[in-house]
């Protein structure tokens, strides 16, 4: 592993130079990749595998029809490389459990029994294992258990492998039956087009990961947005302005500059007064949220956010209300106002 300082702290992490995919396509060259559900990340992981010569097979329910059809169009062969979830299991020697959270506590019962003595039972997310009481989800002592995951949605893992460059990817190993965990651990990782690997483990992979997602990633960034374009909006902006103050500039512009070289650098290649503004109200923010993301913290930790995941999800209207949740937000002025200046970018 190379040796790399994050701020200070030096960190071991594993980079594709050290670990080619020459290196993890000898490591796997005996295994046969089970891909449990087509939904978010198991196409990605998928293609990605497959493209760069691994053996994958497909696990995906045939009575979810856009799925299973997806995995059709995507070139797997019902009967060859697609099949039922319980016979791609019983096949792979790696068995990908990429179905989502709620999913994967429902599928365990008929998953477990086909897990065969030294197979690897691989996860993206730490959450069913972490939060067992909760999930039912207890591996057998009999598998390797590992963890890679991205960070990134799956179309991006697809996006940046396409592009020749891998999203990030934490590693993690919670059970070595074989003795081969870790190696498999960062050759699936290599495999599935990680840019760089770095050590975690299940619990704090899925503390961190539902933290971001509640906070700055998702829940914190729309919240924030909706707040600052209602300020401008009730004080007399326009909506065309207000969103691109809030959010075109942020998305276009800033963010690149962020990416690029650091909150410092985009700070340098803005003009004095809102450099010097920023520099005063961060301090601001950071107060008046820094109690929200420990509470935030606080509930992941204690198992509210999973319960509440577990709840909503396994409720008989979750889709129509989760679509009815989204609808409000697309059909809300800010959103529409989005959708208008989006229409206006050259080249549209």
């Amino acid at each position: 592993m190379a040796k790399i300082s994050f701020g200070g702290e030096v960190e071991n992490v594993v980079l594709r130079e050290e670990f080619p995919v020459e290196k993890a396509r000898e490591v796997l060259k005996d295994e046969v990749i089970a891909i449990i559900g087509y939904g978010v990340q198991g196409p990605a992981q998928a293609l990605n595998m497959r493209d760069q010569g691994f053996r994958v097979i497909i696990g995906q329910a045939p009575e979810f029809k856009q799925d299973w059809d997806k995995a059709v169009r995507d070139g797997f062969v019902p009967g060859e490389t697609l099949f039922p979830v319980e016979e791609a299991a019983r096949r792979g020697t790696i068995i990908q459990y990429l179905v989502s959270d709620a999913a994967q506590r429902l599928i365990w019962p008929k998953l477990q029994p086909c897990l065969n003595e030294g197979d690897a039972l691989y996860f993206s997310h730490g959450f069913s294992v972490v939060y067992k009481e909760q999930t039912g989800v207890i591996p057998p002592a009999h598998v390797d258990v590992i963890l890679v995951a991205p960070k990134g949605s799956g179309a991006s893992v697809r996006t940046n492998f396409l592009a020749g460059h891998g999203i990030n990817s934490s590693f993690a190993v919670f059970q070595d039956f074989t003795g081969r965990a870790h190696d498999r651990t960062l050759a699936l990782g290599i495999a599935i087009g990680s840019g760089y690997l770095f050590p975690t483990t299940f619990q704090n992979e899925v503390y961190s990961d539902l933290t971001g997602e509640r906070g700055v990633l998702m829940g914190a960034l729309a919240g924030i947005i909706e707040a600052q374009y209602q300020v401008l909006r009730e004080n007399g902006h326009s909506a065309s302005e207000a969103f691109n103050e809030t959010v075109e500039e942020l998305t276009q512009s800033l963010i690149r500059l962020v990416d690029q070289n650091g909150m410092d650098w985009m700070y340098a290649n803005c003009s004095a007064t809102a450099q010097r503004g920023a520099l005063d109200w961060r301090h601001k923010f950071r107060a008046a949220t820094l109690p929200v993301f420990n509470d935030l913290y606080k509930s992941v930790k204690d198992g509210v956010e999973t319960q509440r995941v577990i709840d909503s999800l396994s409720a008989d209207n979750y889709r129509d209300s989760l679509n009815a949740e989204l609808k409000e937000m697309r059909e809300s002025e800010l959103w529409q106002a989005g959708a208008a200046v989006r229409q206006l970018r050259p080249g549209k």
